[in-house]
């Protein structure tokens, strides 16, 4: 399914270019996955190695508390290619993803969680899709069944919002799960922002893409990381994070309520002009300035969450801190290593 049409002279120059051996790079954050790095590593390896073609592991220790580091600093002592990348302290996971593109060296960058929700067997078909001049395939999900009730319709909802209001056309379902080129990587890595919605971040850089049905299966081990309160922060960083629209909104809405008000108060007057003094009403009067209230709070609300990441984007601290990089076995020719 390609995305873009218009970019097909782009899409048939890139493929008449592409290297006939590319280097893979599985940028993979990590956030307390011990129970379920062996299962990855066993699925990942056993697709990769049908390839014939060079690969290597980026694992970002996103500040794990359990042997998630220990792991898989054991497998690259074993010979897994690759590099572990240790991040001072939990940073989420747009943080960490960002640490692994930047410490991937790759022609292509495979971004995929450990939990095994992203099947490492639809890699073959996303390398096909990158031989065929899309720089950008990313799994689009068409069964989230795996998800509760509530967490898909929230889903959908934010996704449709999101495309409504930002200047950005974002796939819905699409996740993290996605191959890009390294010139998708470059132009990421040009985004001085620290407020990293990736998956806005990679819809905004564009580039020819093209959508990879999957079923999205359960977790193989471990439970999720996220919950509802970290997801609610999340869509709100990504929202006013590509759209000012909600500003506007209250602006409309505030000359709105102001071209109301000031009608209301000319028939006041008028009114008595012509019928004399009126007594106002206790209950209109107390609903007036609640509703008034509740709308400048709500609309300062508002424009507070624009002037925290003015604060934040202005302080220019890091995305993440790295505290120390593990090499493993550089990646070669074919299989690349027989670690188990």
């Amino acid at each position: 399914m390609q995305d873009h049409h218009e970019q097909e002279i782009y899409r048939k120059r890139r493929a008449e270019n592409r290297p006939s051996r590319p280097l893979i790079s599985l940028v993979v954050p990590a956030y307390n996955e011990a129970d379920v790095l062996d299962h990855f590593l066993a699925d990942t390896r056993a697709v990769l190695d049908t390839l014939d073609l060079p690969y290597e592991y980026v694992f970002v220790d996103d500040g794990s508390r359990d042997a998630t580091a220990d792991i898989i600093a054991g497998r690259l002592n074993d010979g897994l290619p690759g590099r572990l990348i240790g991040l001072s302290r939990n940073f989420g996971k747009e943080a960490a993803l960002s640490a692994g593109l930047v410490h991937a060296k790759g022609d292509v960058i495979v971004v995929i969680d450990a939990d095994l929700q992203d099947p490492p067997e639809l890699i073959p078909q996303m390398i096909e899709g990158w031989r065929a001049g899309y720089d950008v395939v990313y799994g689009h999900r068409v069964d989230r069944s795996s998800d509760t009730v509530m967490k898909r319709g929230t889903a959908k909802l934010f996704y449709r919002l999101f495309n409504s209001l930002a200047n950005i056309d974002m796939p819905a379902n699409a996740g993290d799960f996605r191959l890009i080129d390294r010139v998708v990587v470059d132009a990421l890595m040009e985004l001085p922002e620290r407020n990293r919605f990736m998956k806005g971040l990679f819809a905004w850089v564009g580039f020819p893409s093209m959508a990879l049905p999957y079923e999205r299966p359960e977790r193989r081990a471990g439970s999720g990381k996220w919950n509802y309160w970290k997801l609610w922060n999340f869509a709100i960083d990504g929202l006013t994070g590509f759209t000012t629209m909600p500003l506007r909104i209250w602006l409309y809405g505030g000359t709105l309520v102001a071209a109301l008000s000031f009608a209301y108060a000319a028939y006041l007057v008028i009114r008595v002009l012509v019928y004399g003094i009126d007594v106002p009403g206790y209950a209109s009067l107390m609903v007036a300035v609640l509703f008034f209230s509740g709308v400048q709070l709500l609309s300062i609300g508002m424009i507070g969450e624009y002037v925290a990441r003015l604060f934040n984007e202005a302080k220019q601290r890091p995305v993440y801190l790295v505290q120390d990089v593990i090499e493993g076995t550089p990646a070669k020719d074919g299989s690349a290593s027989d670690a188990s």
